[in-house]
């Protein structure tokens, strides 16, 4: 039996060990979530509850797609192997996941990133004017999420516009809040979410030369690379079509993604 070996395919893909892999440049699906519990006040729209989220993980199932945090999502593409992978990010660090996320990511063995603020442990969204008032992740919480496997990211240090702020704040938000993390976890820290998905080339280096391997976005358009990396946002609107149509459009639309 001959041993497959990495070669081209007709349509210009790598194939590795047999199996067809990510052609250099798509697009990767992360998906974006906020909190997961009631959400009959949810002005926002930030909140799914946790029986929508089983659903929607339950759709990925059904499709023969496995949810991971970014962290191997980045390392299977880096082998080839990132077919079918989709990648699960929550964003602000609330209370709640450890309560009503990680409880269906278990069930369903998915893995995922957590971007939490370490200098607001303990506290709340009070960056929302509208409300409601939900509790943020203690240090302690952080840590038991690690220990559960969730890859832990940083949202910086407090969730201001990086767009907005000067040299020394931006600094901070970046570099600062990933050495608290590393020493909260024991371990590395490899990514970083710009808070309100705001983001422009300074920030982008920034973030870059804080040491961070990739960071998240929403919509970064021209920016789009590792360290502006486009999500989609998930809500509790999203049934099983509008995923379909989501999942489909999203690696239409979006700008390739040299490095990944």
């Amino acid at each position: 039996m001959a041993v497959p070996t990495d070669s081209a395919d007709s349509a210009g893909s790598t194939v590795v060990s047999g199996r067809p892999a990510v052609r250099p440049g798509t697009v990767p699906w992360v998906a974006m979530y906020h909190s997961v519990g009631d959400c009959s006040d949810d002005p926002y729209r930030i909140t799914v509850t946790p029986g929508r989220l089983e659903r929607q993980l339950a759709w990925l199932h059904r499709r023969g797609l496995r949810a991971v945090t970014l962290r191997e999502l980045f390392a299977a593409r880096a082998r080839g192997e990132g077919r079918g992978l989709v990648a699960l990010t929550f964003d602000d660090g609330y209370a709640d996941f450890l309560t009503q996320a990680l409880p269906v990511l278990r069930r369903w063995d998915c893995g995922a990133t957590l971007f939490v603020l370490p200098g607001r442990f303990g506290g709340v969204n009070s960056w929302d004017p509208l409300g409601p008032r939900k509790a943020l992740l203690t240090a302690e919480g952080v840590r038991h999420a690690a220990a559960a496997g969730v890859e832990i990211g940083s949202h910086g240090l407090t969730h201001v516009d990086l767009t907005r702020v000067d040299d020394i704040t931006l600094a901070a938000e970046a570099a600062h809040s990933k050495k608290l993390l590393e020493e909260l976890t024991d371990g590395p820290v490899d990514g970083f979410c710009y808070p309100y998905g705001t983001v422009d080339r300074r920030a982008v280096t920034a973030v870059r030369d804080a040491g961070y391997a990739y960071a998240c976005a929403i919509d970064p358009g021209p920016l789009t690379g590792r360290h502006a990396l486009p999500r989609l946002h998930v809500g509790e609107n999203d049934t099983s079509w509008r995923l379909h149509l989501k999942y489909r459009l999203h690696r239409l639309r979006r700008r390739p993604v040299g490095g990944v």
